[in-house]
């Protein structure tokens, strides 16, 4: 199936870890995104996951509406029916919910994916993301545990973020500081709290520096080390090697050497978003300059109805996002590895 099922999900996060790849997973907000992440994927060979975020989610369902559920349910909806035409598989995740959203966004997804089952149905979407990086670890995997439940239930898997991940992103910030890298102790007390598996699966965003957006060289101090250091810890504690699934946050702009190695050390996710809106607005620019005497009615002029039909720049823009992917399946190693 195009969309991913609960298994076929599982496998490809098996054969990620196992082949030391990771998937790009690209943040949607509307049908011509959707489009771009898909096509992208299709010309890398590549499987992949696209997400969509609270803003993203409120801005699909109409900007003057700002209803997430709606607007998550509505890109799920286009993304499995277009995705039927390109040979790749794509997984549907949701990112980022912090603590004051669970009520009015991933928790009746949630439940609405448990009905589903029920009846004998896939659930929607494949993977939902908590966020609890701006609440004490304590009441983080707290949290996480009820919905780990919740997810079992829904056949779905959950993401956490164990650490902070600076910048900005849909109206929640962190500061670049110390904070931004996950320690060992915080792994062990993940995996006390939440299994090795047993529970249900989960994805883990352990934090090495990150930082959401793009920032000049040397504004931000990634030490994708880390990541090796807690696997190492939290294999010795439970008899487990590389027992976590990583999730590498804020991953646009970062050097290859630091996507390798973050790979190398059990990355199999990597979230990409600001590099992506960048790669779809760039060529609508470039054609609104180039035909600005097209696109605009000048002098009493009529101006040029093909310059300024949608589907004009609309088509560059996808073609600027499918690239970018195509860059990050091959810098994450996914290139070529598609399951169907």
């Amino acid at each position: 199936m195009p969309i991913a099922t609960p298994e076929v999900y599982a496998e490809m996060i098996d054969r990620a870890k196992a082949g030391k790849f990771a998937y790009p997973a690209v943040n949607i907000t509307s049908s011509q995104t959707v489009t771009a992440a898909i096509q992208g994927f299709a010309e890398a060979e590549s499987d992949g996951i696209i997400q969509v975020s609270v803003g993203g989610a409120e801005y699909a369902s109409g900007s003057t509406i700002k209803n997430r559920v709606s607007g998550t349910l509505a890109l799920a909806a286009y993304a499995t029916e277009v995705a039927k035409n390109y040979g790749v598989t794509i997984a549907l995740h949701t990112d980022h919910c912090v603590k004051k959203n669970l009520d009015s966004w991933v928790r009746p997804l949630l439940e609405l994916e448990a009905e589903q089952v029920k009846r004998g149905e896939n659930p929607t979407f494949q993977s939902h993301m908590f966020d609890g990086s701006d609440i004490p670890l304590d009441e983080n995997l707290v949290i996480a545990a009820e919905l780990l439940e919740m997810s079992q239930a829904a056949r779905t898997i959950l993401e956490i973020e164990v650490g902070v991940v600076g910048g900005e992103e849909d109206g929640h910030e962190a500061e670049i500081n110390e904070k931004l890298y996950t320690t060992a102790e915080d792994g062990l007390a993940t995996v006390r709290a939440l299994g090795a598996g047993e529970k249900g699966r989960y994805l883990t965003a352990l934090t090495f520096g990150n930082v959401h957006g793009v920032y000049k060289p040397g504004a931000v101090k990634l030490r994708p080390s880390i990541l090796l250091d807690i696997q190492k810890a939290v294999g010795a504690e439970i008899g487990k090697e590389n027992p976590f699934d990583l999730v590498f946050h804020g991953g646009s702009g970062s050097t290859a050497e630091e996507i390798s190695e973050a790979v190398d050390n059990g990355v199999i996710k990597m979230n990409i978003d600001t590099d992506t809106q960048y790669a779809f607005t760039r060529p609508v620019v470039g054609h609104m300059f180039t035909n600005y005497d097209g696109v605009l009615k000048i002098d009493g002029e009529v101006g040029n109805k093909k310059a300024y039909d949608p589907r004009a720049w609309g088509k560059l823009a996808e073609a600027g996002m499918a690239a970018r992917i195509v860059e990050a399946c091959q810098q994450l190693r996914s290139a070529g590895t598609k399951i169907s």
